[in-house]
């Protein structure tokens, strides 16, 4: 490609396109309905849950970003009964709508291979592992508390989990098992095929085509990015530098991809962009005229836009860390601040904390 043939488009108009992926270029003006909510998760690739329940657990906050006030049981319903969301790991555990899993049992049945410091641990403990299967398959759906054990004396930390919650975390992530339900926040596992036995009888994605989807899912999510944003949305599973130049290597053969050029502001670093070439239209479009923007909403710390957060400084100026892990006297903006996003915009933030008993929300700091 010719430095001619590359299309040029200006900051903000990525920025709008981000917005529209992420709906959120008019929040909560449109009523919580299912299909509005998996078209959500499709498009964004996921939505993160977190167990920091200070306000409300994070995907209960991200799908009220979008749709405003709804009834919280029917997105529990819509994953645990319905099943039209599965829980995997896509950037971190999310919610992820059933029309994506034959492209995550790609990575469900290449576990092993691709996460090799299992090798070591599996050695050791394959009588758990099996065990632990049993288990389920007799008495699922089962969760870590279900079964006995010995708690390690050492501080705690993943490396410290007793074997049955190794096992079984493998079990879930390698696809023999799948998030059943939770109970109070606690994953509930039961054997995939007893959870979901129609999404498990279609072919999963050769590996080719996993990189293919998963490199175009990112771009669509984002509109446009640069390598670093790719790398830090979809962060699952882990992909080095080389092996991503060679998938984007290969979509701009094919043309699928196309690099971009965009006008950033003086002094800002020189980085490659890269864009779907479906979505070349949508840009050219946001340059031409600046989409509407509006409305106001909060977004939680680990809503997919706020994923990269370099990202959201470099196309809003907003620089954001959640300091729920800053001890109290280090920091600036509170334990769990809530960005505010106004007519597209990120102006503020507020730090809230909810009391429960007493119906009552306290805002810290604004």
């Amino acid at each position: 490609m010719t430095p001619s043939s590359v299309p040029t488009v200006p900051l903000r108009a990525v920025a709008a396109l981000f917005l529209e992926r992420q709906h959120l270029r008019r929040p909560r003006r449109h009523a919580f309905t299912p299909s509005r909510v998996l078209r959500f998760a499709a498009d964004t690739g996921g939505v993160q849950l977190d167990s920091i329940n200070v306000v409300d657990r994070a995907h209960y906050l991200t799908v009220w970003s979008r749709f405003g006030p709804y009834d919280r049981a029917a997105l529990d319903r819509l994953a645990y009964r319905r099943r039209a969301l599965f829980e995997y790991w896509a950037h971190a555990a999310c919610l992820v709508p059933v029309a994506h899993f034959p492209c995550w049992r790609r990575v469900m049945l290449d576990y092993h291979t691709r996460s090799r410091g299992w090798a070591r641990w599996l050695r050791k403990n394959r009588r758990t592992l099996a065990t632990v299967e049993q288990a389920l398959r007799e008495g699922g759906p089962l969760g870590s508390a279900d079964f006995a054990h010995r708690r390690p004396r050492a501080a705690a930390g993943w490396w410290n989990w007793k074997p049955t919650t190794h096992a079984l975390d493998y079990l879930w992530m390698s696809g023999r098992t799948l998030v059943h339900s939770r109970r109070h926040f606690q994953k509930r596992f039961d054997l995939a095929e007893r959870v979901m036995p129609d999404a498990l009888e279609g072919a999963p994605l050769d590996r080719d085509e996993f990189e293919r989807w998963h490199l175009r899912q990112s771009l669509r999510a984002l509109g446009a990015a640069t390598e670093m944003d790719l790398r830090m949305y979809l962060t699952f599973p882990r992909v080095g530098a080389r092996e991503r130049r060679r998938w984007l290597g290969r979509l701009l053969a094919t043309g699928e991809v196309r690099e971009v050029r965009i006008e950033e502001p003086a002094g800002a670093p020189s980085t490659s962009w890269y864009a779907l070439a479906e979505d070349l239209p949508a840009l050219a479009a946001a340059s031409r005229h600046r989409p509407a923007c509006r409305g106001s909403t909060l977004l939680s710390p680990f809503d997919s836009f706020l994923w990269h957060r370099e990202r959201a400084q470099r196309l809003f100026g907003f620089r954001y860390t959640i300091e729920v892990y800053t001890p109290g006297h280090r920091r600036t903006h509170g334990y769990y601040s809530l960005p505010i996003l106004h007519d597209g915009q990120l102006i503020g933030r507020v730090d809230p904390k909810a009391h429960r008993a007493e119906r009552r929300l306290e805002i810290r700091a604004v």
